[in-house]
């Protein structure tokens, strides 16, 4: 099994990447699981629709500065000639990968007929592809689900366009657009579509521990995993995996301490990428994340939840986790 995933000249190791969520996976939370030891984090989905490229939310989505190579930028859109225009506006802002999402479930992107929706188009998909790769030098990778529903299951046909298109990797989520993220992930089909492509395939879907990222690599036959909402406030999970799949090592779970360091370190992140009050907001999702496979979850959330600085938000996560580690004997380790 090869031991560094190639998308075009960028050696991507380990290989275990980080999946890209909207709302989820900004910079500073890209920034972290890169140092915790993902092997590629792609950004957030940005529009391909240049009026909205001016925006708040389109700025942040595009400020690549500090982020460790190779920078990879997740565009969506429906319109071959404009997906081409946002692709070449990204590589001017620093994109180094050019990710192209048609495996978006949520029904504000299919209305509008982007993310996996496209897959009921196949020729449409071809073009966007076709438009993408010739439009731009750096390579074009495409993510996907294994159909649009139960009855359309063209992941394969998919895959096959994305080849003859010149796409240089194929990362497959293994549901179909209207199974959303119920279910169970079906691990066959994207074997199914590893066994007939010469490009890189990824693995997407359901990948919650090492032990599972193996399993899944050895299922599918496929060069690496992606990781996903197994990653919301258990970033660590990534050096966890490349770890057992270099030589079986099972990493000890983080510290209580090393737990509150990594979370102030992201809030930190936080706060200044988006100053206040939004990196404040935004945080609170992150700590509910943190603390979610945690007893005393309710309790931590009821005490941060009340932070309405970043000063504030930093002091009570600080003196909470300084709290539980003085009582540290008597509590079970970190999940």
């Amino acid at each position: 099994m090869p031991h560094a995933l190639h998308i075009g000249p960028h050696a991507i190791a380990p290989r275990v990447l980080l999946a890209p969520m909207a709302g989820v996976t900004d910079k500073p939370f890209r920034v972290l699981c890169k140092r915790l030891g993902a092997g590629l984090c792609a950004s957030e989905m940005t529009t391909s629709d240049p009026r909205f490229w001016n925006t708040s939310k389109s700025r942040h989505r595009m400020d690549h500065v500090g982020e460790p190579a190779p920078v990879s930028v997740q565009i969506a859109g429906t319109v071959p000639s404009i997906m081409a225009d946002a692709a070449r506006h990204n590589v001017d802002h620093g994109a180094q990968i050019i990710d192209i999402n048609m495996g978006c479930p949520a029904k504000k992107v299919c209305n509008a007929w982007a993310g996996s929706a496209l897959m009921r188009d196949e020729m449409l998909v071809a073009q966007i592809l076709a438009a993408v790769v010739q439009a731009v030098d750096v390579p074009v990778t495409l993510k996907i689900r294994t159909g649009w529903d139960h009855d359309q299951r063209n992941g394969l046909a998919i895959a096959r366009i994305a080849q003859d298109c010149g796409i240089t990797a194929l990362a497959v989520h293994g549901r179909t657009r209207d199974q959303q993220y119920t279910g169970v992930a079906e691990y066959d089909t994207i074997a199914a579509i590893k066994a007939q492509l010469a490009i890189p395939v990824i693995a997407n879907g359901d990948i919650d521990s090492p032990q599972k990222a193996a399993w899944v690599l050895a299922r599918t036959g496929c060069d690496a995993v992606m990781v996903g909402r197994a990653a919301q406030g258990r970033p660590w999970i990534f050096r966890e995996i490349a770890a057992y799949l270099a030589d079986g090592t099972v990493l000890a779970p983080p510290s209580l301490a090393e737990v509150r360091d990594i979370l102030l370190g992201h809030l930190e992140q936080l706060h200044g990428f988006y100053g206040e009050p939004a990196g404040v907001r935004i945080a609170r999702k992150h700590l509910g994340w943190y603390a979610k496979d945690r007893p005393e979850n309710t309790a931590f959330r009821a005490v941060v939840n009340r932070a309405e600085t970043a000063h504030a938000q930093l002091q009570l996560t600080r003196d909470y986790f300084d709290a539980l580690i003085a009582d540290a004997p008597r509590l079970p380790a970190v999940a």
